[in-house]
C-alpha cells in the first residue's frame, strides 16, 4: 500500500510514465479528463503531453493500453501540437495496436489514424501505413488495409494518394493469406469507386480468377460519383455547406465529379518503362536487311516492347526515324502497317514525350495514305490520331496544309477526316482564328473535289469546325460557299460528337470519349488513356485559358486573334453580304433596256453622238438622273455599260470623260456596286488614271469603287491592269492612288504578295517617276507591315535601296493613320472595331505568309551530314560554314531540314568549344530564318542548347542563353515548359547550368500568362537548388521562387515540400512564405496598351507592324522595341544600325573629358513658360501617344537642348540602357545642388522620364523611380506646385507602370503618387487614376481602384471628379470584374467611401446588379464589424467626425491627423488654381502649405487637442472590466462563448432568409427582457443595430418589392424588430453603448419606414407606424444624448444635402431635434458640448445663412436658431469656452452668432461691461469670451499687413469695430510697429472722412440710446493721449493701457465705439508726429504692461527699419 500512496501523489505525467500500470491507467484516465476539458487547441497544457503520446498507444498492458488509445484519440483531435506526433505515433499504432486480439484497440488505432488524416497529415500516415504492409504480421497487414481502405472511402481520393497504393496491389493479391487477398479485394473496389477504369490497366497482370471476381463486384458499385464524407479541417466549411445543402447534393456531387474525375489517370498510376535498351541488338541492321522477313521480326520486336501503356522517356529518334523510313518507303504494305502500329505504340507510351518527333513523321504517314487496303490504313489512322495527340494542331498544320495540294484523292480524304477528327479535340480557345483561316481555305477547295469521298470529308471537318468555334467565327470563310453545301456543313456540325462535350471550350465530360474512327483502343486502359491525352497534352496551358479567350496559342503581336472571333465573325458576314453583290453579267441588250428604264430617252440617244456639246448635255443629263435614283432601283451594271459604250473611255473631249468618270463614282457610291460593274471600268479608269485633266476624277472614281467592292480586291485588280500596259504615267499614278487608298482604307485583307512582284517590276522600272511611286508606296507599306518589308528588296542595287531605306527612315516611328474609309458601308458601328480585331491577325499572318520560304532539306544532303559528324574538326568545321551559307542564301527557310537537327544536335556537345559557339549561331540564324515553325524542333534541338547553359566557359553560355532567347522569341515558352525536358535539366547538378536555367526563367515567367502544368515537375528540383552549395545558385533559385508561385499558386508550391527532409521543409516553407509577399500578379493581357484610346483604330494597326519584327525577323529581345522607340533610327538595315551604334559612343567619348564640371541644367529665363505657350498654341506636338514616336524624342531633344549640358542630353537619348543608368546617377547627385535648374526643366525631366517608362529594361526603371521619389519629395520642400502641363504629361505614364508584374515597381510607383499629392492637389489626380482603372491589365485597375479608396480616405469625397456620383458609378462597375483582385479592390474602395460618406454611397452608385450589391452589402457588413471602420461621416469641407467611445463600443475615434486632411485638400486645391485662391491670405498659403508638406504633423494649438481627444478614447474603455471580474473566476470561459454564440446570431438578423431572421430575433429579445441576462448584450450594441438597419434596408429595398412573399411575414418581422429595439432602448446602460454612426443609421432607417407609404397599405401598417413612433421616442430619450444629438444633426445634414431626399424625411429629423430640444434643460450636463458645437459649426459651414435662407422651408434655420438659443441660455457666456475643437475659430460663423446672442441677452438683461475700464480697472468674467471674439482681429491685422488686402483689412477693421465695440485690439497693436500703428490710424481716419458725406455713423447694436457725446469726454481722451506721450509731468507709470483708449469710453451712453477709435488713432498720430523731430523713442507707441521705455533713448531711420524686418520675419 506504501507504493500505492507514493504514485497516487505524484503529477498526471509522470504517472502516465510510471512503471506501475495502475499508476500508468489513473495517469492515462486523468489526461483524458484534462484533455476534454481543454477547450483551447492553442494552450499549453498539450505540450506537456507531447512526448508521452507515443507511449499511450504502445502501453504494453493491454487494458491500460487500451485507456492509452482513447486518451491519445481526444489528444489528438484536439491539440494543435498533435501534428508533430504522427509519425511516432501511427508507426506504434501499426507495431503495437493492429496486432492485439481485441477488436476496441484496433478500432481505436483505425480512428487516430483517421484523425491524423483530419488534422492535415494524411501524406505522413499513409507513410506508415505502407510500410506497415511489409510487416511479416499478417493481422498487421490486413489492418493497415483496412485503414487505408476506411481512409479514402471517408477522405476521397484526393486525400489519400492511389498510385503508392495501387502500386502495392498485386502483391497483396499475391499473398498467401486469404484474409490478406479479401481485404485487398475490397480496397480495389474501393479504388474502382473513385477513379473507374483507370484501375484496370494496373491489375491487368493479377490471377484471372481475382480479376474476375473484382469486375463482378466493380458492376455491382453504384455509377454516381463517390463523394467524401470527411472533410480535413481546412474543408470543415464545405461539410457544414453539403449538410445545409443535403436536398440539392445530386448538382453538389456533380461538381465533384467534375473537379475529382480527371485527377485520377491510368497513365499515370503506371510505372514508366525503359525499352530502347531491350531493342535487339541487330535491330538497325535488320530493319535495312532487305529481306521483308527480317524486317518484319525487328518491327515484331519494337511492336512487343512498345505494347507498354507507359515508356520512359528517352532519345527515341533514332528509332523514330528507322520507322518513319519503313512506313515512307517500305514497299511491303504489311509491315507499312506494323510499323504505323509501332509508331502508335510510342505515341501512346511517350505521351507529351513524342511530341518532338511528331513533325518529322506526320508528313510521311500522310503521304502514305495513297495505300488503299483497310487495314493498312487504318493502321495509319491510329498512328497520325495518338501522335497528334502528343503535339498541338499549331505545331502540325504546316505538314498538313502543304499535303492538302496533293492530287491523290485518298490522300486529300484522309487528310480532310484527319483534321476532322483533330478538331474535335480542340475549343474555341485552341482553334483560333489564325489557324482556322489557312484550314477553312484548304477544306473549301475539297468541297468542290470531283471526288464524292474528298468532299464528304471535307464537309465532315468544316462542320466539326463549325461545332468547336461557332457560327460566328467560322462564317466569314464560308461567304462564298452556296446554300446547298453550307447546309451540307451544318447537317454534318449536327452529328459532330465533341471531345470536350456539347460545348467546346468548356473542358467538361471528358470522360464520355467517343472513340474516334479506325482508333481501337486495345482495352479500357488504351481508352482512357486517349482521353487523358485529349486533356493533358493538348490543351496543354490552354486548358486554364477557356475563359480568356484570348490565350490559345496565337502567333505573337496578335493580341485580337483569338477574342475576336466574336466581333469580327459578325463583321466580316455582314462585310460579306454587302461586298459580295453577286451579278451576273448581262447582255449589251439586257443593260439598254435597264438603262432606258431609268434614264431619258434623249439621254441614251445622244450618247454616241458626234457633237460633242451633246454629249456633254447627255452627261450632264445622265448625271441628274443618277442623283436622283435610289439605291435599290439603280441598276449599276446598265448604267456603267452605257458609259462604256462607244466613244466610251477613248472620248476625246476631256470635259466630257471628265463628267463620265464622276458619274462612275457616283454609281459606285449611289448604287448596289458589284465587281462585275467594276470590271467594266476599271480597265478604262486605269488608262485615264495618268490624264494630267482626267486624272483626278479617275481616281476619284477608283477610290469609290473601292470602297464598294472593298480596297483589297479593287487593288489587285488596278495593279494588273496598270503593269500589263506600258504607260509609265498610268503606271506611277496608279501607285499613287494605292499609296493613297491604303492610309484611307487601312491595310485590312490586302495581298501584299501580288504587290510585292509589282513594286520589283516598278523599281525595275526606267522611268524615274514610276520608281519614286513604287519607293513611296513601299514607305506607306512599312507603316503596317514594319521592318520585315526590307528583306524582300536586299537585292536590288544599292543605290535604290539606299533610296527605299531613306523612305522607311521617314516612316520611322510613326503610327499609320486610321481608316478613314471603307467603314461606312459594312456596318457603320462594327466594322471599325472588327477590321483592326481582324486586322492585326491579318497582318501578323501575312508577313509570316508572304515571306519566301525555301525549301532547304534538298541541300541538307547526307554528305553534309557526315561531314558535320566527322573525326576531323576542320571538316566539322568546313560543314557548319556550308550550313551556316545555305541559311543565310535563303534568309527564310521552310520547316522541313531533313536530318539537320540531329547533326546539329551532336555539335552541341562538341569537344572544340569553338564549334560549340559556331553551332550556336547557327540555330540563332535558323531561329530567325524559320520563324515561328522553328516549333516542332524545339523538343529535339532547343533542350539540348538548354544543357549548353552548364558550360564552364562564361562565353559558350553567353552564346547559348542568346540562342535560347532568339528560339523563346519565334516559339513562345509554351514548348519549353511542357514535358519532363526542362525538369530533367534542372535535375543536373550543374552550377552553371542551374544558375543560368533559373535566371532564364525568370526572365520569362513573369511574362506568361498561363503556363503548362508541367511547370510543377521543376518545383523538387527548385528546392534543391534553393540548397545547393553554390551561392549563385540559391540566389537565383529564391528569385525564381515568386514566379514560379505566380503560376502554380503557394498551395501547391507548399504541397511539394512534403517529401523534403524536416529540416529542409522549414527552410523552405519559410522561404515560400517571403515569396508569396513578392508575387507578382500574372500579366493580364498581352500589352495592349496601344489599343486604349478612342478609336482606337490606328493603334491597332500599329500592332501588324510589330508582328513581323517578332515573328519572323528579330533575333532578340531588345530589337523589338527599337523600331518603335527609333532610339538607333534605322534599324531596317542591318548596315546602318550598326554604324549607328558606333556613332553615338564615338561623340560621347569625344566629350567624356570636356565639360563635365559645369551644371547639368542651365537655367533659361522664361523657358518652361514658352515652352507651354508653344504646346497650347500647337506649334509643337501635344505630349500623347501610346508608344513614343520618332518626332517626340526629337522634338525632346531640341527642347532640352538649351537647357540641359551637352554630354547628359548624349547620355540621356543614347540606345544603350546603361547610359540612361548613368545619366539618371548624375540627376540623382544634382538634385540637391540644382534646385532652381531641375524646376526650371521639370516639364523635359518628367517627359524624358515618360521614355523610361516604356524601356524593357528593369535597372532602367528601378533608377527612373528612385529618382522621381527624391525629385518630388524636393518640390514638395519647395513647396512647388505641378502646372497642369507637367501633370498631363507625366501622370497618365506613370500609371501605367503601376499595373507592373513586379511588386518592387509597383510599390515605388503607390509612393510616388503619395508624394504627388504634396505638389498636385489630390481632386485632379484623381481623374488621372480614374482613367487608368480603364485598363486592360487587371493588376492596373486594382492598383488604381486600391489608390483611390486611399485618396478618399485621405482627402473626403472632395475628391470625386468631375462628381462624387460619376466617379462611384465608375468605381462600382469594376466590382463585377472577372478579376478578384479588382473586385476586391472596388469593393474596398467603396467601403472606404462607405466610412466617410455613409448610406449615402448607395444613392450615388446608381444601380448594381443583385450579385454586385450583395458582395458590396458582405463587404460592408464585414467592415462594421472591424473594430476600425467607424462610419465615418464627411461632407465638403468638414473634418473628419468623432464619436465618443461607450464601454463596449467597437469603434475607435479617427485621429486629429484626419481632421487636418480635408483641410490639406482644400489647401491643395486653392493652391492648385491661383485665381480661386486670391480671397486666400498668402500668410494662411503658407501655413497650410507647411502643414501639407509635413505630411500632418500639426503644428499651433493641435497637441492640446490629440491630447484631449486620446483621454476620450481611453477612459471609457476601461469601463466593462470590473463587471466582467466581479462575476465569478470561470466567467472568463462563459463570456467568451457567450459572445461568440451573440455575434452568431447577430450576423443572423442580417440574413436576407426572413425565417432565420426572426428567430435570431427572437433569442435576442429573450436575453434583453431577463435582467440578469441582458448584460451579456454589453459589447455588441452597435453589431446588433447595424445587423438590424441592415435588414430593414433589405426589406426596404427587397421583401417589399417581392410579389411572392407574404406580406403578414414581412410585418411579423417588423414587429420583431420593433419589439427588440424597444426591449433594448429601455435599458439605459445598453442604450448609451449606440455609437453616432450607428444611431445615425438607426434614425435614418427608422424615418425611412415611417415614411414607406406601402406600409400604411397593409392591414397592421397603421400598428408598425404607431410602434416605430414610439422606438424612436425611446431613442432619443435613452441613448447617449451627444451621440444621438450629433446623429440627428448630421442626418439633418445629409438630408437637406440630397437632392433624392423628400422634405418629409428633413422635416421628422427636426421634430426629432426639437424634442431633444426640449429634453435639453435635464440633459444639458451630461452633453459634450464641444462636441455638439463642433458638429453645428460645421453645418453652419455646409450650409451658410444665405444657403439656409434658400431652403423651400424655414424650419431648418428656425431648428439652428432654437438649438442654439436653448444651449446659450442654458449655459450662458461659458459656452463660448465649448468651442475647442473648432479650428479656426474666428472664421467659424457660429462663434459670431453665439457672440451675438450672449450680447442680445446681455444688453435685454443691462448688463454692461465693467466701467472702470478707462482707469485701468481688471477685466471681469466676460474677459474670456471677448477674447474669443477678438480672435478674429488677427485675420484682419494679417491682410492689413500683406501688400494686396491693406484697404480691405483696414474696412473690415472699420466695420468690425463699429459692430463689436467691445472688442479688444492692443495685442495686435502691442506686437506691431510705431511705423504700422500710425499706418493703421491714418488708414481708418481716411475710411471715416469717406463715409462722412454720409453723416455721423448710426448707432451700433452695442448702444441702445442714441445720445451725442459731450466735449468732456474728448478732453478726458486728450489728457491721456498727452500723458501717453509725454507731454504731460504725469509719472508714465500711471499712463494707462492702450486698450483703454481704444475701448469702450466709461460713459454708457456714447455714439459709435468706432468713432471713439477713429478720433483716438487720429490723435495718437498728430502727437506723433508733432515730436517727431525731438529723438523720442518710437516703442513708446506700445507699452508692454511691465516694459517700460525711456523717453529719452534715441533711434534712427535705418535702425527702425531693421527692426521693422525683424518685427515682420519673426510674424512669418
Amino acid at each position: 500500500m506504501g507504493d500505492d500512496s507514493e504514485w497516487l501523489k505524484l503529477p498526471v505525467d509522470q504517472k502516465c510514465e510510471h512503471k506501475l500500470w495502475k499508476a500508468r491507467l489513473s495517469g492515462y484516465e486523468e489526461a483524458l479528463k484534462i484533455f476534454q476539458k481543454i477547450k483551447d487547441e492553442k494552450s499549453p497544457e498539450w505540450s506537456k503531453f507531447l512526448g508521452l503520446i507515443k507511449k499511450f498507444v504502445t502501453d504494453s498492458n493491454a487494458v491500460v493500453q487500451l485507456k492509452g488509445l482513447e486518451a491519445a484519440l481526444v489528444y489528438v483531435e484536439n491539440a494543435h501540437v498533435a501534428g508533430k506526433t504522427t509519425g511516432e505515433v501511427v508507426s506504434g499504432v501499426v507495431s503495437k495496436v493492429f496486432n492485439q486480439p481485441k477488436a476496441k484497440a484496433k478500432e481505436l488505432g483505425i480512428e487516430i489514424c483517421l484523425m491524423y488524416i483530419e488534422i492535415e497529415k494524411g501524406e505522413a500516415v499513409q507513410e506508415e501505413l505502407l510500410k506497415g504492409l511489409d510487416n511479416k504480421n499478417p493481422k498487421i497487414i490486413v489492418a493497415c488495409i483496412e485503414t487505408l481502405r476506411k481512409a479514402l472511402s471517408e477522405f476521397g481520393s484526393k486525400i489519400i494518394l492511389l498510385k503508392p497504393i495501387i502500386k502495392v496491389l498485386p502483391k497483396l493479391f499475391e499473398s498467401r493469406e486469404k484474409a490478406v487477398r479479401d481485404e485487398a479485394k475490397l480496397i480495389a473496389v474501393e479504388i474502382y469507386r473513385w477513379i473507374r477504369d483507370a484501375l484496370r490497366p494496373p491489375l491487368q497482370n493479377i490471377n484471372s480468377v481475382q480479376l474476375k471476381e473484382l469486375e463482378e463486384e466493380w458492376v455491382k458499385l453504384p455509377t454516381g460519383a463517390p463523394k467524401p464524407t470527411r472533410f480535413l479541417r481546412s474543408q470543415q466549411e464545405l461539410e457544414a455547406k453539403l449538410e445545409q445543402q443535403s436536398a440539392g447534393g445530386d448538382a453538389e456531387g456533380g461538381d465533384d465529379d467534375g473537379d475529382e474525375v480527371p485527377q485520377i489517370d491510368a497513365y499515370e498510376l503506371l510505372e514508366a518503362v525503359e525499352i530502347l535498351s531491350k531493342l535487339p541488338k541487330d535491330f538497325y541492321d535488320k530493319i535495312e536487311a532487305k529481306k521483308w522477313q527480317e524486317r518484319k521480326e525487328a518491327l515484331e520486336a519494337v511492336e512487343v516492347l512498345v505494347r507498354n501503356p507507359r515508356l520512359e522517356a528517352g532519345d527515341y529518334a533514332d528509332l523514330v526515324k528507322a520507322l518513319k523510313k519503313v512506313v515512307g518507303k517500305d514497299t511491303n504494305v504489311m509491315l507499312v502497317a506494323l510499323a504505323a502500329k509501332c509508331l502508335t505504340g510510342l505515341a501512346v507510351g511517350l505521351r507529351k514525350k513524342f511530341g518532338q518527333y511528331a513533325g518529322h513523321v506526320v508528313p510521311t504517314i500522310l503521304e502514305k495514305f495513297k495505300e488503299k487496303k483497310p487495314q493498312v490504313v487504318q493502321a495509319l489512322q491510329e498512328a497520325i490520331d495518338a501522335i497528334f495527340l502528343t503535339t498541338t494542331l499549331q505545331n502540325v498544320s504546316e505538314d498538313v496544309l502543304a499535303v492538302m495540294d496533293n492530287k491523290n484523292p485518298t490522300i486529300k480524304q484522309q487528310t480532310s477526316l484527319f483534321i476532322a477528327r483533330s478538331f474535335r479535340h480542340c475549343t474555341a480557345s485552341t482553334l483560333p482564328k489564325s489557324l482556322l483561316k489557312p484550314f477553312c481555305a484548304a477544306l473549301l477547295k475539297h468541297i468542290n473535289d470531283s471526288a464524292p469521298e474528298v468532299r464528304d470529308a471535307a464537309f465532315e471537318a468544316l462542320g466539326t469546325a463549325l461545332k468547336v468555334v461557332g457560327e460566328k467565327a467560322v462564317n466569314p470563310f464560308l461567304a462564298d460557299v452556296d446554300k446547298l453545301k453550307l447546309d451540307k456543313i451544318k447537317e454534318c456540325s449536327e452529328k459532330v460528337e465533341l471531345v470536350h462535350g456539347k460545348k467546346a471550350g468548356l473542358a467538361a465530360d471528358k470522360k464520355e470519349l467517343k472513340p474516334v474512327p479506325g482508333r481501337s483502343a486495345a482495352s479500357g486502359a488504351a481508352g482512357d488513356k486517349d482521353t487523358k491525352d485529349v486533356s493533358a497534352p493538348k490543351p496543354g496551358p490552354l486548358k486554364k485559358i477557356p475563359t480568356t479567350k484570348a490565350g490559345g496559342p496565337p502567333k505573337k503581336g496578335k493580341p485580337t486573334a483569338p477574342g475576336g472571333p466574336g466581333s469580327t465573325g459578325t463583321k466580316n458576314k455582314k462585310g460579306l453580304e454587302t461586298k459580295e453583290i453577286v451579278e451576273p453579267e448581262l447582255s449589251v441588250k439586257v443593260c439598254e433596256e435597264k438603262a432606258s428604264a431609268v434614264l431619258p430617252p434623249t439621254c441614251i440617244q445622244l450618247l454616241d453622238s458626234s457633237n460633242w456639246k451633246e454629249r456633254l448635255a447627255c452627261m450632264e443629263e445622265f448625271q441628274k438622273a443618277v442623283e436622283l435614283m435610289d439605291r435599290t432601283e439603280m441598276p449599276c451594271q446598265a448604267l456603267v455599260r452605257m458609259l462604256a459604250r462607244k466613244p466610251g473611255w477613248k472620248e476625246t473631249n476631256f470635259q466630257v470623260m471628265q463628267m463620265k468618270l464622276h458619274i462612275v463614282a457616283l454609281i459606285a457610291q449611289k448604287g448596289n456596286f458589284s465587281k462585275t460593274s467594276a470590271q467594266i471600268v476599271l480597265d478604262g479608269l486605269v488608262d485615264k488614271i495618268g490624264d494630267v485633266k482626267c486624272g483626278s476624277n479617275a481616281k476619284e472614281a477608283m477610290t469609290a469603287i473601292a470602297e464598294a467592292c472593298l480596297l483589297p480586291w479593287t487593288a489587285e485588280q488596278v495593279m494588273s491592269l496598270a503593269f500589263s500596259q506600258k504607260n509609265p504615267k498610268n503606271q506611277s499614278e496608279t501607285l499613287n492612288w494605292l499609296s493613297n487608298a491604303i492610309k484611307e482604307f487601312g491595310f485590312s485583307g490586302l495581298n501584299v504578295k501580288a504587290f510585292i512582284s509589282n513594286v520589283k517590276t516598278a523599281l525595275a522600272a526606267t522611268n524615274p517617276a514610276v520608281r519614286t511611286s513604287a519607293i513611296t508606296l513601299l514607305g506607306v507599306m512599312y507603316l503596317y507591315v514594319g521592318p520585315s518589308l526590307r528583306m524582300f528588296f536586299e537585292d536590288e542595287k544599292p543605290a535604290l535601296l539606299s533610296q527605299i531605306d531613306a523612305e522607311f527612315e521617314k516612316m520611322q516611328g510613326q503610327s499609320p493613320p486610321a481608316p478613314t474609309r471603307g467603314i461606312s458601308k459594312h456596318s457603320a458601328v462594327g466594322t471599325d472595331e472588327g477590321e483592326d480585331g481582324d486586322e492585326p491577325e491579318d497582318g501578323g499572318n501575312d508577313v509570316v505568309d508572304l515571306l519566301p520560304r525555301t525549301e532547304i532539306s534538298d541541300k541538307i544532303t547526307s554528305e553534309l551530314v557526315s561531314k558535320i559528324g566527322d573525326k576531323n574538326w576542320k571538316i566539322r568545321k568546313e560543314g557548319l560554314d556550308e550550313v551556316a551559307g545555305i541559311i543565310n542564301e535563303a534568309k527564310f527557310i521552310q520547316p522541313n531540314i531533313g536530318e539537320l537537327p540531329t547533326a546539329l544536335k551532336g555539335r552541341l556537345n562538341d569537344s572544340n568549344k569553338i564549334l560549340v559557339q559556331q553551332t550556336l549561331n547557327i540555330l540563332q540564324q535558323l531561329a530567325v530564318a524559320m520563324g515561328p515553325n522553328i516549333k516542332q524542333h524545339v523538343k529535339n534541338l532547343g533542350i539540348p542548347v538548354i544543357t549548353v547553359l552548364g558550360d564552364s566557359k562564361n562565353n559558350v553560355r553567353a552564346a547559348a542563353l542568346a540562342t535560347v532567347n532568339a528560339w523563346a522569341e519565334q516559339t513562345g515558352m509554351k514548348e519549353w515548359l511542357e514535358g519532363e525536358d526542362l525538369s530533367e535539366e534542372l535535375k543536373k547538378e550543374n552550377p552553371f547550368l542551374r544558375q543560368e536555367l533559373l535566371g532564364w526563367l525568370a526572365e520569362k515567367l513573369p511574362t506568361l500568362r498561363s503556363t503548362p502544368s508541367d511547370l510543377i515537375l521543376c518545383v523538387p528540383h527548385l528546392y534543391s537548388c534553393l540548397e545547393d552549395r553554390n551561392g549563385d545558385v540559391r540566389k537565383k533559385a529564391q528569385d525564381a521562387l515568386p514566379f514560379f508561385m505566380m503560376h502554380l499558386g503557394y498551395e501547391k508550391m507548399a504541397k511539394a515540400t512534403g517529401k523534403l527532409k524536416p529540416t529542409s521543409k522549414d527552410q523552405v516553407l519559410a522561404m515560400l512564405e517571403k515569396a508569396k509577399a513578392n508575387m507578382p500578379a500574372k500579366p493580364a493581357a498581352p500589352a495592349k496598351a496601344a489599343s486604349k484610346p478612342a478609336g482606337g483604330s490606328a493603334p491597332a494597326r500599329f500592332q501588324p507592324a510589330s508582328a513581323p519584327v517578332e515573328d519572323s525577323v528579330s533575333s532578340s529581345v531588345e530589337a523589338k522595341p527599337d523600331p518603335k522607340k527609333a532610339k538607333v533610327p534605322g534599324v531596317s538595315s542591318k548596315a546602318k544600325s550598326t554604324t549607328q551604334g558606333k556613332k553615338v559612343p564615338s561623340k560621347a567619348s569625344l566629350k567624356e573629358d570636356d565639360d563635365k564640371s559645369g551644371p547639368i541644367f542651365v537655367v533659361v529665363p522664361n523657358g518652361k513658360e514658352q515652352r507651354m505657350k508653344d504646346e497650347k498654341g500647337l506649334k509643337v506636338l501635344k505630349w500623347n501617344f501610346t508608344t513614343p514616336r520618332d518626332e517626340y524624342i526629337e522634338q525632346l531633344k531640341t527642347q532640352m537642348s538649351s537647357c540641359v549640358a551637352k554630354w547628359l542630353q548624349d547620355e540621356m537619348f543614347h540606345s544603350d540602357f546603361q547610359h540612361h543608368n548613368k545619366a539618371l546617377a548624375v540627376m540623382v547627385d544634382h538634385l540637391e545642388i540644382e534646385k532652381e535648374g531641375v524646376i526650371g526643366c521639370l516639364d523635359l525631366i518628367l517627359k524624358w522620364l515618360t521614355l523610361r517608362f516604356f524601356d524593357t529594361n528593369t535597372s532602367v526603371l528601378m533608377k527612373a523611380l528612385e529618382y522621381l521619389k527624391l525629385l518630388f519629395t524636393l518640390l514638395s520642400e519647395e513647396e512647388y506646385h505641378l502646372t497642369e502641363n507637367e501633370a498631363s504629361s507625366f501622370i497618365p505614364y506613370l500609371i501605367l507602370k503601376v499595373g507592373e508584374p513586379k511588386d518592387v515597381i509597383r510599390k515605388d510607383v503607390r509612393a510616388i503618387l503619395n508624394r504627388m499629392c504634396l505638389v498636385y492637389p489630390a481632386s485632379k489626380m484623381f481623374p488621372f487614376i480614374m482613367e487608368g482603372t480603364k485598363s486592360k491589365n487587371s493588376k492596373q485597375r486594382a492598383e488604381c481602384l486600391e489608390e483611390l479608396g486611399c485618396l478618399v480616405e485621405s482627402y473626403g469625397m472632395n475628391v470625386c471628379q468631375p462628381t462624387p456620383g460619376k466617379a462611384l458609378k465608375e468605381i462600382a462597375i469594376h466590382i463585377g470584374d472577372r478579376d478578384n483582385a479588382v473586385r476586391n479592390a472596388a469593393l474596398n474602395t467603396i467601403v472606404t467611401v462607405y466610412n466617410v460618406h455613409g448610406d449615402q454611397v448607395f444613392k450615388l452608385i446608381g444601380n448594381l446588379s443583385e450579385k454586385d450589391m450583395s458582395m458590396l452589402e458582405e463587404r460592408i457588413k464585414r467592415s462594421a464589424k472591424r473594430p476600425s471602420a467607424a462610419p465615418v461621416k464627411q461632407v465638403e469641407e468638414k473634418p473628419q467626425r468623432t464619436q465618443t467611445l461607450t464601454s463596449s463600443a467597437s469603434t475607435l475615434r479617427k485621429g486629429p491627423a484626419e481632421d487636418m486632411s480635408s483641410k490639406l485638400n482644400q489647401a491643395r486645391s486653392m493652391s492648385g488654381h491661383p485665381e480661386a485662391a486670391q480671397m486666400v491670405r498668402r500668410e494662411f498659403q503658407l501655413d497650410l502649405d507647411e502643414i501639407e508638406n509635413d505630411n500632418g504633423t500639426v503644428r499651433c494649438e493641435m497637441p492640446e487637442l490629440v491630447q484631449h481627444k486620446l483621454d476620450d478614447i481611453f477612459e471609457p474603455v476601461l469601463i466593462p472590466e470590473p463587471k466582467i471580474r466581479t462575476v465569478s473566476p470561470h466567467f472568463d470561459d462563459l463570456h467568451s462563448n457567450t459572445a461568440s454564440t451573440i455575434n452568431f446570431i447577430i450576423s443572423q438578423v442580417a440574413s436576407g432568409d426572413i425565417n432565420a431572421s426572426i428567430q435570431a430575433l427572437t433569442q435576442i429579445d429573450e436575453v434583453l427582457r431577463q435582467e440578469d441576462k441582458a448584460e451579456a448584450m454589453s459589447g455588441h450594441i452597435d453589431q446588433f443595430l447595424i445587423a438590424t438597419f441592415m435588414q430593414l434596408r433589405l426589406i426596404y429595398n427587397t421583401h417589399m418589392a417581392d410579389e411572392k412573399l407574404e406580406k403578414d411575414e414581412i410585418v411579423k418581422l417588423y414587429s420583431c424588430i420593433i419589439g427588440n429595439m424597444i426591449s433594448l432602448f429601455q435599458i439605459e446602460s445598453l442604450a448609451r453603448e449606440a455609437s453616432t454612426g450607428v444611431l445615425k443609421d438607426l434614425m435614418h432607417g427608422l424615418i425611412t419606414l415611417m415614411l414607406d407609404s406601402r406600409i400604411e397599405d397593409l392591414e397592421e401598417g397603421q400598428q408598425v407606424i404607431r410602434s416605430v413612433n414610439l422606438l424612436v421616442v425611446k431613442v432619443l430619450e435613452k441613448s447617449d444624448q451627444t451621440n444621438i444629438l450629433s446623429a440627428l444633426l448630421v442626418l439633418l445634414q445629409d438630408s437637406l444635402l440630397a437632392t433624392a431626399s423628400s422634405p418629409k424625411f428633413s422635416e421628422l429629423v427636426m421634430k426629432c431635434l426639437w424634442r431633444m430640444v426640449r429634453l435639453l434643460p435635464d440633459t444639458i450636463n451630461s452633453i459634450n458640448l464641444d462636441r455638439i458645437l463642433l458638429d453645428i459649426h460645421i453645418f453652419m459651414k455646409v450650409f451658410p445663412k444665405e444657403k439656409l435662407k434658400q431652403c423651400k422651408s424655414e424650419f431648418p434655420i428656425r431648428t439652428l436658431k432654437t438649438l442654439l438659443h436653448t444651449l446659450c441660455k442654458l449655459k450662458g457666456p461659458k459656452i463660448l469656452d465649448h468651442l475647442t475643437m473648432i479650428d479656426n475659430k474666428h472664421e467659424s460663423e457660429l462663434e459670431a452668432h453665439l457672440c451675438r446672442m450672449m450680447k442680445h441677452s446681455m444688453d435685454q438683461s443691462g448688463g454692461r461691461p465693467d466701467k472702470d475700464t478707462e482707469k485701468g480697472a481688471s477685466r471681469t468674467d466676460e474677459k474670456s469670451s471677448k477674447a474669443k471674439v477678438n480672435d478674429f482681429l488677427a485675420e484682419i491685422f494679417k491682410k492689413i499687413g500683406s501688400k494686396e488686402n491693406t484697404k480691405e483689412g483696414l474696412a473690415e477693421l472699420y466695420e468690425y469695430k463699429k459692430k463689436y465695440s467691445d472688442a479688444d485690439i492692443e495685442p495686435f497693436l502691442k506686437n506691431s510697429s510705431q511705423f504700422f500703428q500710425s499706418y493703421v490710424e491714418r488708414g481708418l481716419r481716411v475710411i471715416e472722412m469717406e463715409r462722412e458725406g454720409k453723416g455721423r455713423i448710426p448707432n451700433s447694436a452695442g448702444n441702445t440710446n442714441g445720445e451725442e457725446m459731450g466735449p468732456s469726454v474728448y478732453l478726458e481722451r486728450l489728457k491721456i493721449l498727452r500723458q501717453r506721450c509725454g507731454l504731460e509731468n504725469t509719472k508714465q507709470d500711471d499712463r494707462p493701457p492702450l486698450t483703454s483708449l481704444l475701448s469702450k469710453p466709461s460713459v454708457p451712453q456714447v455714439a459709435s465705439s468706432t468713432d471713439m477709435l477713429h478720433s483716438k488713432l487720429s490723435q495718437l498720430r498728430e502727437s506723433r508726429e508733432q515730436h517727431q523731430h525731438s529723438d523720442l523713442d518710437l516703442n513708446q507707441s506700445h507699452p508692454t504692461g511691465t516694459m517700460t521705455t525711456s523717453s529719452s533713448s534715441t533711434t534712427n531711420i535705418d535702425d527702425l527699419k531693421k527692426r521693422l524686418e525683424r518685427i515682420k520675419s519673426s510674424r512669418k
